[in-house]
């Protein structure tokens, strides 16, 4: 539940940004009036660590208005957004540098004109099937009991013959989504990790509720996958994923575990700008961000990134492929990256 919410006049013309109003009515929220150029004044906050935990208890209910969409490979074709950012605190995420220095939590209210523009690049596609990421710039899932977006999201692709949706999560609250007609044209992705880097995943589920939560949609006829992000090499990172991979097989059980799992695999990186700016929001990071011990890659518009040097990234490649397909045979690696 977030602490303010601040609603875009035009965002009222929206039946969803109707029922988002009506919903706030009785909560102990402060309820603001402002364009999305003035939002960020509500918002307390003097240091970068205060701005930054007040945005994340702040929303702003507003209109996607892109009708181009961005490129999501290796995930997806294109992504799209329900939301943008998300209420979790994760101290290494990739999208610190995009949010701002007051990173609120946006919902777009718009979904009808989001749908269309979905439309408009699966009929530029002719009669391929185009695949869409939903959470690449936030968690929907986190703010489903608040929005019913994902629901409706979900039932849109149900009826698109050339349309497919994947969303990845942190978040455990699917019991919404459980009962309607997904056609198996929506993809959840669970993402999970070690004792160790789940500790700089704050405000989000434990290991066990996403677990859960994942065991429900299979039942549910969903296809599940997990996604290992990010990788981190520290001190007995072998013994820690060797005990993650343990626990999923445990938790899951042999009939979950013999599905057609599918598994995404990404290495920690980062890059200058955002180190700065998590140093600033959590000062007393364990990251280990140390330019020193690793190798520079040029990433998408000229963005330099820092990876680990080629042997280790082998190694991790190496030794979580052993895990995966060890314990679950019938699973796919999709890619490591």
């Amino acid at each position: 539940m977030p602490e303010r919410v601040i609603f875009e006049p035009s965002s009222l013309d929206y039946p969803l940004g109707q029922r988002i109003h009506e919903y706030f009515k009785d909560k102990p929220v402060a309820v603001l009036m402002a364009s999305e150029k003035n939002a960020a004044r509500s918002i307390p906050g003097t240091t970068p660590a205060e701005k930054y935990a007040n945005s994340k208890r702040t929303l702003l209910i507003t209109t996607n208005k892109l009708k181009k969409l961005d490129v999501c490979r290796p995930s997806a074709d294109y992504q799209f957004s329900l939301v943008s950012n998300c209420p979790g605190h994760c101290e290494y995420c990739y999208l610190q540098t995009t949010q701002g220095t007051k990173p609120y939590i946006k919902v777009f209210v718009n979904l009808e004109d989001i749908f269309e523009v979905i439309k408009d690049h699966i009929k530029q596609n002719e009669d391929k099937t185009t695949t869409f990421e939903a959470a690449s710039l936030g968690d929907p899932l986190a703010l489903e009991h608040i929005t019913g977006s994902l629901a409706r999201t979900i039932e849109f692709f149900s009826g698109l013959e050339h349309g497919r949706l994947r969303v990845v999560t942190k978040f455990p609250n699917v019991d919404s989504l459980l009962n309607l007609d997904h056609k198996q044209k929506t993809t959840f992705r669970i993402s999970i990790n070690s004792d160790y880097v789940l500790r700089f995943e704050h405000n989000t589920a434990s290991l066990d509720e996403r677990v859960e939560a994942a065991a429900k949609l299979v039942h549910a006829g969903y296809p599940v996958g997990f996604i290992v992000a990010p990788i981190m090499q520290y001190d007995n990172w072998k013994g820690e994923y060797d005990a993650l991979f343990r626990e999923l097989e445990a938790r899951l059980g042999p009939e979950l575990s013999r599905k057609e799992l599918t598994f995404e695999l990404i290495q920690y990186r980062f890059t200058a700008a955002a180190k700065e700016l998590i140093l600033q929001r959590f000062p007393n990071t364990r990251l280990d961000m140390d330019e020193e011990k690793r190798s520079l890659k040029w990433g998408r518009f000229g963005r330099c990134k820092y990876v680990y040097p080629k042997e280790q990234a082998q190694e991790i490649r190496e030794y979580l492929t052993s895990q995966v397909l060890g314990r679950f045979p019938q699973a796919r690696i999709q890619y490591f990256t």
